[in-house]
């Protein structure tokens, strides 16, 4: 089975897609002005995304025997768009990091698995990542 080392960064991951989750929708829900409009969309179909990749990487983590947490990171909706979009790009490059490490940990477990849904949440982030920073150089 899998390492303490992995359960808890999986449990890391879980957290972070909480407080993503959270966020990105409270984004979608706080928007103001012709440039938030534009944007609201992409945040509730983020936001909705990462809490699939919660419940992903919360079933494999009950497989692996681990208990997944129930506490989210620290959310941060921010003050403005800016604010928002420049929280959320920070966000998203914090668990591409955090998801590369897992990837890394799970092969040298051998667990063969748990790498492949990390590296398929990655592409999913660096899109998220992608469509936050493009958002951004408009502002």
């Amino acid at each position: 089975m899998a390492s303490q080392k992995l359960l808890d960064m999986m449990n890391e991951a879980i957290a972070r897609e909480l407080q993503v989750s959270i966020q990105y929708m409270w984004q979608h829900v706080l928007w103001s002005g012709v440039k938030g409009f534009a944007v609201k969309d992409a945040f509730k179909k983020i936001a909705i995304q990462e809490m699939k990749h919660a419940e992903r990487i919360a079933e494999r983590l009950v497989y692996l025997g681990g208990t997944p947490t129930t506490k989210p990171s620290t959310i941060n909706v921010g003050k403005d768009l800016k604010e928002m979009l420049e929280q959320d790009v920070r966000d998203e490059e914090e668990a591409i990091k955090l998801y590369k490490e897992i990837v890394e940990v799970a092969r040298k477990e051998g667990d063969i698995v748990t790498a492949r849904m990390f590296e398929e949440i990655l592409a999913e982030e660096e899109e998220h990542h992608d469509v936050f920073t493009t958002l951004l150089e408009d502002l």
